[in-house]
């Protein structure tokens, strides 16, 4: 394993962003990952770590739909809001800003594209149950690239409204492809890819959807505009805390920990790339009563098939990767990442 270091070469200003973010994931829920791989975990490899204050504008525990807004808005939202103010305002997203600045953008997920985390960082609803307009807007937005499941909310026959986003993407410049060896061998101006007609099976079941996606998506980013940012969520993560199956945690943290080691790798060798990781919120209210590394044994208890207010970890990796550290609100990060990038408002 080769551990990420502080480069005094590196410049201060990076060119991309990859923001990844492990729904669900709390300290024990990383833990118990590194415990199951015997230590062997990309975790370790950051430099840089603090903790994230999740809460949102109207609950002490968030959703994921408030906890992705406050992540790539840089405000707190009401539960279930996905970028829209508590007074009913749009908020300008991540990869929105991005597009302003002439970068490229795009996102991998493990569940649907139109799931809470994925579209606070292109949609703007009142509620994240609001899939037909979601989907809708995502269709309209102007991403380069996206991937995951859900191909059934871009049908015609499954929307109550009659429309078509499949037709709307395919209208607007994007090759959609449905297939893992057809993402990896599409070339194409935007590339869309609805893996599963539904939410995705768990890992390792669903094979290596998100890891050839992150590999895909930033050799297609790299390509286009001026840097990029891509954000990649850990979706199913949170599924395994609201089973309280530990079984499910530790498979889905060691499928994102595969991913983390992949995106590492490029930014050690890219040198212009900001890597930050993750959580939306803690789900399960995990604990680790007994364990051993030797081993790989991870005995866990669960004290909720909830979300919980805890604190969750923060990792970075790159250019400005010194900035994520100590305890900071969950809006800290956007806003840490726009003084960054000397974005003005």
């Amino acid at each position: 394993m080769v551990v990420a270091t502080v480069l005094n070469a590196q410049p201060k200003q990076p060119k991309n962003i990859i923001f990844m973010v492990g729904d669900g994931m709390g300290v024990a829920q990383v833990y118990s990952s590194i415990v199951a791989m015997k230590g062997k975990s990309n975790f370790e490899r950051f430099p840089y770590t603090g903790f994230s204050k999740t809460y949102s504008y109207s609950d002490f525990t968030t959703d994921s739909g408030a906890g992705g807004t406050a992540l790539f808005t840089g405000s707190k939202v009401n539960n279930k809001a996905i970028a829209l103010s508590p007074d009913g305002k749009p908020l300008t997203t991540l990869l929105e800003k991005a597009q302003q600045k002439g970068m490229a953008t795009g996102f991998v997920v493990s569940t649907i594209v139109n799931c809470a985390t994925p579209s606070a960082t292109y949609a703007h609803v009142s509620n994240r149950d609001q899939f037909d307009s979601i989907t809708l807007q995502l269709s309209q937005s102007d991403l380069d690239f996206f991937s995951g499941g859900g191909l059934m909310y871009f049908e015609q026959k499954n929307r109550k409204d009659g429309l078509s986003p499949i037709d709307t993407l395919t209208k607007r410049g994007f090759e959609m492809v449905y297939t893992l060896d057809d993402l990896q061998k599409v070339n194409a101006d935007k590339i869309g890819a609805l893996l599963t007609p539904e939410r995705p099976v768990g890992y390792p079941e669903r094979g290596e959807i998100l890891s050839v996606a992150t590999l895909k998506a930033i050799e297609h980013l790299s390509k286009k505009g001026d840097g990029f940012v891509l954000m990649i969520e850990g979706s199913q993560i949170d599924y395994g805390g609201h089973d309280t199956s530990i079984t499910k945690v530790v498979n889905e943290v060691v499928d994102f920990d595969k991913v983390i080691g992949l995106v590492l790798d490029y930014a050690m060798q890219d040198g212009e790339t900001l890597v930050i990781v993750t959580a939306d919120h803690e789900t399960g209210g995990l604990t680790l009563p007994f364990g051993s590394i030797k081993d790989g044994n991870v005995e866990a208890k669960f004290t909720t098939t909830h979300h919980t207010g805890v604190m969750v970890p923060v990792f970075a990796y790159g250019p400005g990767a010194e900035n994520f550290v100590g305890i900071m609100e969950n809006t800290d990060l956007y806003h840490k990442i726009r003084q960054i990038m000397q974005w003005e408002k």
